[in-house]
């Protein structure tokens, strides 16, 4: 297939980035000194696009810009560049709605699909603090207000409906990022597809088995339906550990380029899932059995906080902060009334907390049997090891999308965990 990109689109290269961002004046300031002065790094370990570091004497940005393929697959799979447009139509809603989680955004280019923006530094990616054993004592908190603000903001509560309508509209073109993760999360790993990898053949049955399990491929089927039909807000689309950037006391969410207006459970749940993962990641990376116990039990608290905070600012947003034309403060003036809300407002919240489930579920699954893996498995070495932690994680993955509706509570989930962990851990040779 002809790759798609716009006229005057070209990839840039290490040395073109200088002589680029040396024309955008408010980059150029940020950089200080002149180009031979500035440093720059392809960085890039992603899926889809180029990442260069640019530093001069005075600061550093970040340029991304897309490629008209995935990266990850090669020329062989053409990928539209305008996923950059809907990235930064994104940043800019997310700014908006929660400053102090979304980094500055210096400049946008339409035609060469790229933005300019903050170099986080000292920071680091989620994930990769994650395998380390590292404990961020702010993420749950800055996580749930970062969803909170974010989701809250571009919903029915939160925005008038023409004005959602509107801006639902703009996100409606971001067919191809939505079509990927309809196939590569709702749909490959229970069908015999090309694309698919695992740990082989140690997981072999397991593959099997996910693919002939009438129960599970059904819920799998349900929540692609809600993805696919339920525009709650506009959601991130991709919002896993290594869409994160942290330090122990600011957390950033980056790369929203799958952004459109969908369910909010799949943000909260794909944080969820990937945060599960870790949890079960911990086995294989521990030079002791049990080493990583505590550590274990602070990514335990981590969900609950986030879900129990994320759940009290949802509600205080909804109370306090109403500006959509659905359950309009005016019509629950008295107690009875209020009492009313009261109750919608809890079945709403239990709607989405079994979404965020299911969508956690779906996430796990396709990470270690569809295309793209995550480094916390990925990065122990033994297979056989790694192995043992993927099939604790498909067992919990399938409990939160068949069974989710079962749990009263984030605690009943976590507690499933540490009861998958217990039944099917093996002590390491």
């Amino acid at each position: 297939m002809a790759l798609d990109v716009p006229p005057g689109y070209r990839s840039l290269k290490e040395a073109d980035v200088s002589s680029y961002l040396a024309g955008v004046p408010a980059v150029a300031t940020k950089l200080g000194g002149s180009v031979t002065d500035w440093k720059v790094r392809e960085v890039g370990d992603g899926n889809l696009n180029l990442v260069f570091i640019v530093e001069g004497p005075s600061g550093g940005v970040v340029l991304k810009q897309a490629l008209p393929y995935v990266r990850l697959v090669g020329e062989s799979w053409p990928l539209p560049v305008r996923r950059a447009f809907f990235e930064h139509q994104a940043l800019a809603a997310e700014s908006k709605a929660a400053p102090r989680h979304v980094p500055r955004i210096f400049h946008f280019d339409e035609t060469l699909a790229l933005t300019v923006m903050a170099y986080l530094t000292p920071h680091i990616i989620l994930r990769k603090g994650l395998i380390r054993g590292i404990v961020y004592p702010k993420l749950a908190d800055h996580m749930a207000t970062f969803l909170a603000e974010t989701l809250f903001a571009t919903s029915d509560l939160g925005q008038p409906a023409a004005a959602k309508k509107k801006h639902m509209a703009l996100f409606c073109d971001n067919i191809e990022l939505c079509r990927i993760t309809e196939d590569l999360v709702f749909t490959d790993p229970w069908r015999i597809a090309e694309a698919n990898r695992w740990t082989s053949p140690q997981l072999d049955a397991a593959a099997a088995a996910v693919r002939s399990d009438g129960p599970w491929k059904r819920a799998a089927q349900e929540f692609k339906l809600k993805f696919m039909g339920e525009a709650q807000a506009l959601i991130h689309g991709d919002l896993h550990s290594g869409s994160i950037m942290v330090t122990e006391d600011e957390t950033y969410a980056i790369d929203p380029e799958f952004a459109f207006y969908g369910p909010m459970g799949f943000d909260v749940g794909a944080l969820i899932g990937n945060l599960y993962l870790a949890y079960f990641s911990q086995s294989g990376h521990e030079t002791w059995p049990g080493e990583r116990d505590g550590y274990r039990d602070w990514i335990l608290r981590t969900i609950e906080t986030v879900w129990t905070l994320f759940d009290q600012r949802f509600r205080a947003l909804w109370n306090k902060a109403h500006g959509g034309d659905t359950f309009m403060p005016a019509l629950f003036a008295t107690a009875s009334e209020q009492a009313a809300l009261q109750a919608a407002q809890d079945a709403y919240m239990r709607r989405l907390f079994v979404d965020a489930l299911g969508f956690g579920g779906c996430k796990m699954t396709r990470r270690i049997l569809g295309l793209a893996h995550v480094e916390d498995m990925e990065s122990i070495a033994d297979p056989d090891r790694r192995a043992e932690c993927e099939k604790q994680a498909l067992r919990l993955a399938r409990v939160l999308m068949v069974e989710g509706s079962r749990f009263d509570g984030i605690g009943a989930a976590n507690e499933a965990a540490r009861a998958v962990r217990r039944e099917t851990a093996k002590v390491p040779a």
